[in-house]
Parts: structure tokens; C-alpha cells; sequence
């Protein structure tokens, strides 16, 4: 099999709160009362090694800050692990945050264009698209508008349907299969369905088992920043409701 995603060792630290608010006059203020402690950090990622291939979907579970998001983040480049090396082949569509990566200060047709420039398109065919897309986010009326005077839902609309017109060869999902209303969400559901069919490589976390079940090849399951278990998604589904 073809790799498409590669991990090996990947670890990562993040900055508490804590550390994140101590600034420069608490800094030298403690430093003069002999009081100053290097502020914590947190290990959020522990030694993730993954082997992910062409075609494959994979689902990934996990508890409320288990670090399943934050592995998302690290396979798309939008953070860096503190070691370890991440390998990634082809173009990848993060649909982390619907909306996120979207220029507030740019109309919506010219973020249609730029979000599809920087997955690796020709600026031509991003605007040969931008018609469909906008069909499919229902903003046709908001074309020249900037994103930044869209509500969240819109955001999310918008940031749906680019990623998901374009076909990447990789397909990363964070929670964002149930956005929009009833009407928008069965043309998410045709549209992922239509993915799903193809050799897009997809890495979804979701808390719906049924639907990491049903639709995903393997499963992981991350537990406390560490890979607890990968397998067949209803084995891996089995020993995580198992430990809950």
C-alpha cells in the first residue's frame, strides 16, 4: 500500500495558560523577589507513530482533550510537534475549524480563489469553480461581500463547500459533518458520500461511533495524548467503550 501520512515518534508540548499570561512586569517582579518558576507545560502528543494509506478512511475517537484535534492540527502543518517527524504526500484540506483559514477582509469569491491557490490549484480553475461553490454554500447573494461580515454558520457553509469541491487527495474532518440546517446537511451527507466513494484519503474525528462504525476502515483511539489502540473500526470502537 501506498503511505499517504506519516508519523514516527511525534510528540508535542503546549504552553499552559498559565504560561501564556505571565508577562514581562510578573516576569521581572518575581525575578526581583527571588519567586520566579518556570512556567508548566503540557505533553499533549506522547510518541505517535501512524501509518495512514492511500484511499483509506480512518476514524478517530477519543475523550474530551485526549489530543485528537490537536493530532489533526500536527498532520496538517498548522502546528509543529516538538519532535519527531510528520510525513504527508498530496494535497491535504483541512476542515478543522469551518471557516477558519478564511481572510476576513477579503469578498467571498476571492477567499473561494486563495483557499484553493494555496491547496496547490491554478488561480483559473479556482475561479472556473467559484460559481459551484457558491451554489452550494447558498452565497451567491454574498459574492462581492467580505467574509468577515458573514455569520458563523455562513463561515461554515463557505468552508465546506471549498474543500470539499476541490477533491483533495487528502480530506482531514474535525467535527464538522452536522453544520448548516436540515437542507444544507443532506447536501453535506451527498457530497461526503460522493468522498467517501472515491480514493480520497479521509481522517475524520467524530464522537459518533455509529458513524466512525459504519464508514471508517480503522479506527484510533487516542487516549491522554498516546495512541490506546488502532484497528478495525468496530474493534477499536469495542475496547474504548470498554475502558468507559
Amino acid at each position: 500500500m501506498i503511505e499517504a501520512i506519516r508519523l514516527d515518534q511525534v510528540s508535542l508540548w503546549r504552553r499552559t495558560q498559565e504560561e501564556f499570561s505571565y508577562d514581562l512586569k510578573r516576569t521581572i517582579f518575581s525575578f526581583l523577589e527571588g519567586k520566579y518558576r518556570q512556567p508548566s507545560r503540557k505533553l499533549i502528543l506522547n510518541n505517535i507513530n501512524l501509518t495512514v494509506s492511500v484511499g483509506e478512511k480512518i476514524g478517530i475517537i477519543g475523550a474530551n482533550g485526549s489530543g485528537k484535534s490537536t493530532l489533526l492540527k500536527v498532520i496538517t502543518g498548522i502546528l509543529d510537534p516538538t519532535s519527531g517527524q510528520v510525513r504527508v504526500k498530496g494535497k491535504i484540506a483541512p476542515l478543522i475549524e469551518l471557516g477558519a483559514g478564511l481572510d476576513g477582509e477579503l469578498s467571498v469569491a476571492d477567499n473561494i480563489v486563495l483557499y484553493g491557490v494555496m491547496l496547490g490549484f491554478s488561480r483559473q480553475n479556482m475561479k472556473n469553480r467559484v460559481n459551484a461553490i457558491l451554489d452550494f454554500a447558498d452565497l451567491n447573494d454574498y459574492r462581492l461581500a467580505p467574509v468577515k461580515s458573514l455569520s458563523s454558520g455562513m463561515a461554515a457553509r463557505l468552508g465546506f463547500a471549498i474543500a470539499t469541491d476541490v477533491e483533495p487527495d487528502i480530506l482531514i474532518l474535525d467535527e464538522v459533518l452536522s453544520v448548516g440546517d436540515e437542507n444544507f446537511k443532506h447536501k453535506c451527507k451527498k457530497r461526503m458520500d460522493k468522498l467517501w466513494g472515491h480514493n480520497t484519503t479521509i481522517l475524520v474525528v467524530s464522537h459518533s461511533l455509529d458513524f466512525i462504525q459504519q464508514s471508517c476502515d480503522r479506527a484510533i483511539w487516542i487516549n491522554r495524548g498516546k495512541i490506546e489502540y488502532v484497528g478495525k473500526a468496530d474493534e477499536t470502537i469495542h475496547q474504548y467503550l470498554a475502558s468507559v
